[in-house]
């Protein structure tokens, strides 16, 4: 906004902008959340008489819903489920269809495989919950709730780091910092005050770390080497795309694709995953989102160094004539 503009001018500039901007988050975060539905969602079908025309009628039901794979038996299903490698298995048995879950994976879709079972079944069915979600947060909705606060934090400290602090190295030092500090105090309050995040308290924290991590120095590294536009970049990555794709209040699968694929390569989403891999499933499937954590902490590590070697601007003209104009000597003062 121009410095010339009225008082008037530039509160109607910002009233445009904020609600525009407004409008457009709003839009997309309420879209991909109300169109969460089971896209390609891994499950299996135990072999048994009717496995076959069990897997057809899934298939009618939900048309791409659902990939399935089969397996040998219910003991073989539930090895694959607590590896996460399928969110749920039906069972056609002589009294009835089962259904074999891992809620903990994603209890959204843990809930949506009931109804859908429940519905091929005409009635209430048999659930063996094989890797149950924790009892203090059954529904999700605690993690997933705290877990928003994570990410905006983190846009506020590399806002405030490229902003207040001076210097690369000290940047640096902040930003490391602030990723343990928020691990540490972070992994307290899910693992043990909340209880919402289940496993070992230290592994949750060097996730929380690794997530702060890789979004703040991001987001300062952008900053320090290109300005606000820097800033508004890694923003609007790390937390205006990377939050609805997270899948963590449902899952990877239930997102629109390709969108929810392409949120599991960003911070959010990678550490939403570990979130429900680590404890649960003994890390099980861990290795591919801690790799998506490294390389954007690698990333932002390398655009913090990348700026520590930018030339400071140039003096303006101005600059340069009042520090090449002589000081008033004594006698010209007191004239």
């Amino acid at each position: 906004m121009s410095s010339t503009a009225s008082p008037r001018a530039e509160a109607r500039t910002i009233v445009i902008i904020v609600a525009i901007v407004q409008f457009v988050i709003g839009g997309w975060f309420s879209w991909s959340a109300s169109h969460a539905a089971p896209r390609d969602l891994p499950v299996l079908v135990v072999a048994a008489e009717g496995a076959d025309h069990l897997a057809d009628r899934l298939r009618e039901a939900a048309p791409g819903g659902y990939a399935i794979d089969s397996a040998a038996t219910a003991e073989d299903a539930d090895t694959a489920l607590r590896e996460r490698k399928a969110y749920g298995a039906l069972l056609p048995t002589a009294t009835g269809l089962e259904l074999h879950l891992a809620s903990a994976a994603s209890p959204a879709v843990a809930q949506t495989l009931t109804s859908q079972a429940q519905q091929l079944a005409g009635g209430p069915v048999r659930i063996t919950d094989v890797v149950p979600a924790d009892s203090d947060d059954p529904h999700g909705s605690g993690l997933a709730t705290g877990f928003l606060p994570l990410l905006i934090t983190a846009v506020i400290a590399g806002l405030l780091f490229v902003l207040k602090v001076r210097g690369a190295a000290a940047k640096l030092l902040g930003v490391v910092g602030f990723a343990v500090a928020s691990g540490l105090l972070a992994s307290l309050m899910f693992t043990h005050l909340s209880g919402v995040l289940p496993g070992n308290y230290f592994v949750n924290a060097a996730i929380v770390a690794l997530l702060e991590l890789a979004m703040v120095s991001v987001i300062t590294g952008l900053g320090s080497l290109i300005g606000p536009p820097g800033i508004a970049i890694g923003a609007v990555l790390m937390f205006v795309v990377g939050n609805p794709l997270s899948g963590l209040a449902s899952a990877p699968e239930m997102l629109p694709q390709p969108l929810g694929v392409l949120g599991q390569f960003l911070p959010a989403g990678a550490a939403a995953t570990l979130m429900r891999t680590a404890g649960p499933f003994d890390g099980a499937g861990a290795g591919g989102p801690v790799l998506v954590l490294v390389v954007w902490a690698l990333i932002g590590l390398g655009l913090l160094c990348a700026s520590s070697r930018k030339r400071p601007a140039a003096a303006g003209p101005q600059d340069a004539g009042a520090q090449d104009a002589p000081a008033p000597s004594h006698a010209a003062a007191a004239h």
